[in-house]
């Protein structure tokens, strides 16, 4: 098992860069127009933007980063696979600051929430999948595929986006059976944070200068003709990847 210590904003891995030639990729990493929005709701998304975004860079700049299992991230991203980074939604501060610069598309809604975390991730060098209007989360399933088909890599906070927390849902692994790229589960856990005891999912916050550290598991492959007692076993292996990377935090947070 690889370890090491990085400062991420200065130190971390190298950034992948790609084309953005299609207008599909091009409208995932841009902002959406907020047009439909009354002109106080168009304010307070801007400016709920900002402070995300200053917030989360802030902090984020100021946590020293310990990586275990890279060599796992290396292994999903040979071959010219893709991976698709899978982590608990509590966890996505950091993971947001950590991964960023890598043209990583995400879930997000059409709604007055999705807009302003869109427009921060975004800022972060990440995509946004909205899917159409009329067919919600499964348009943007949809468009998640298109996207990693044309070559960008995706992410999931699998128990969100209400929960159960902790329980994995499909639809990474139907992304991996879809697409023919490997699931990368990882956690990041910090030493020191805040919790948000009275959210569903007990989000979580680092305090600045904290050490986190970055736990990588084995890749998880879909096959394209996997049935549905299949991916209900990748399905339950990805639930215990996860579960054994917040075991291993556990015990390091304790030493």
């Amino acid at each position: 098992m690889q370890t090491r210590v990085v400062n991420a904003h200065t130190d971390g891995p190298g950034v992948r860069t790609r084309s953005r030639s299609s207008s599909r990729i091009e409208r995932a990493y841009t902002f959406a127009s907020l047009a439909s929005y009354a002109f106080k709701d168009r304010l307070l998304i801007r400016a709920a933007d900002l402070v995300f975004f200053f917030l989360l860079k802030l902090i984020g700049r100021t946590v020293k980063f310990e990586i275990e299992g890279w060599e796992n991230w290396e292994a999903a991203a040979r071959h010219d696979r893709i991976p698709i980074y899978t982590c608990w939604h509590n966890r996505v501060f950091l993971s947001t600051y950590f991964w960023q610069r890598r043209a990583i598309v995400v879930m997000t809604s059409r709604s007055f929430d999705g807009e302003y975390i869109a427009r921060f991730i975004q800022r972060f060098g990440y995509g946004a999948a909205r899917g159409s209007s009329t067919r919600g989360a499964t348009g943007a399933v949809v468009e998640m595929v298109r996207l990693m088909r044309a070559g960008c890599p995706a992410g999931f906070t699998i128990d969100g986006p209400k929960g159960p927390r902790y329980v994995a849902k499909m639809g990474a692994v139907l992304l991996a059976k879809k697409t023919g790229n490997p699931v990368l589960p990882f956690t990041i856990a910090a030493e020191r944070f805040w919790e948000a005891h009275k959210s569903w999912d007990h989000f979580q916050i680092p305090k600045p200068f904290t050490r986190a550290r970055v736990l990588i598991a084995p890749a998880i492959d879909v096959p394209a003709d996997a049935d549905e007692m299949l991916l209900n076993a990748k399905r339950d292996e990805l639930q215990a990847a996860l579960d054994g990377l917040d075991r291993r935090g556990r015990q390091k947070e304790s030493r």
